[in-house]
């Protein structure tokens, strides 16, 4: 495509990138992301695709911001409480980049809906605080063969992985869906907020590391990092031949299992 010269020099930083250039910066405005939950993972996933220029961001979300999420979700300021999250985020990236076209999916993801939103996507980057949402959008994107970048956190701990075929899905790494009493909630436990923008930063370098093609993909591994320590591992994750969902006897073939869980956003 030929850039106008407000795009050159918006995305000069990138296209003197060997490894971007202007085919790469191209391929990041053609492209779609779909993030699922605008909160503290959501918010800089969201403000740095937007300012890399993503081409199109669907932000999956049908809470409301709350004065309880200001202290991590930087996406949202004072002025939005009350502002459902999706309509918050279309007007932050907004402001940041007019570029980018945003698709609010201001409702709550489940079984019946989970692959047709998907569909229009090239990647999906999940954001979401519970363990019923990051299992349906894992099955949902191993069914219709979509990437996966997947971030947690919790307390000053932070979790991140991708899954794509052929490499291990999220049911290579965790079976089975935990119990609700198993593990707290973000709003059990607490979590840093800085915390949370570390997390959400490296996801959204993640996934425009997938689109462009380039450096080494988190897939089958687990990056693993204490902030209190500093500390940062990663874990070789393999398939798993009894999973049910992407080995070679998997059970699961739809998303019927699937109830209707609440994405909300660490």
């Amino acid at each position: 495509m030929d850039f106008t010269e407000d795009q050159i020099r918006r995305y000069a930083r990138h296209i003197i990138l060997p490894e971007v250039g202007g085919v790469g910066q191209t391929r990041l405005l053609q492209s779609k992301v779909l993030v699922i939950g605008a909160g503290g993972l959501g918010s800089p996933l969201i403000l740095y695709l937007a300012a890399a220029g993503v081409g199109t961001i669907g932000v999956v979300d049908d809470d409301a911001v709350d004065l309880t999420n200001l202290q991590r979700q930087v996406l949202h300021g004072t002025a939005s409480i009350g502002m459902g999250k999706a309509e918050s985020a279309r007007a932050a990236v907004a402001a940041i980049n007019p570029d980018v076209r945003v698709v609010c999916h201001a409702l709550r993801l489940d079984a019946s809906n989970a692959l047709q939103v998907i569909a229009d996507y090239d990647i999906v980057a999940d954001g979401s605080d519970n363990f019923p949402t990051r299992y349906l959008v894992n099955d949902a994107c191993r069914l219709a063969g979509k990437t996966l970048v997947s971030a947690a956190v919790l307390r000053f701990d932070g979790q991140l992985a991708t899954f794509k075929a052929p490499g291990p899905c999220y049911r290579c790494l965790y079976p089975d869906l935990p119990g609700e009493d198993d593990l707290p909630s973000c709003a059990q436990a607490g979590v840093l907020g800085a915390m949370a923008g570390v997390m959400g930063s490296l996801q959204a370098t993640e996934v425009l590391k997938e689109i462009l093609g380039i450096g080494e993909s988190l897939s089958g591994r687990l990056l693993i990092i204490d902030a209190l320590s500093t500390s940062f591992h990663k874990v070789r994750l393999r398939p798993d031949p009894a999973c049910r969902l992407c080995g070679p006897e998997a059970v699961i073939r739809d998303l019927s299992a699937h109830g209707s869980p609440r994405h909300g956003c660490a």
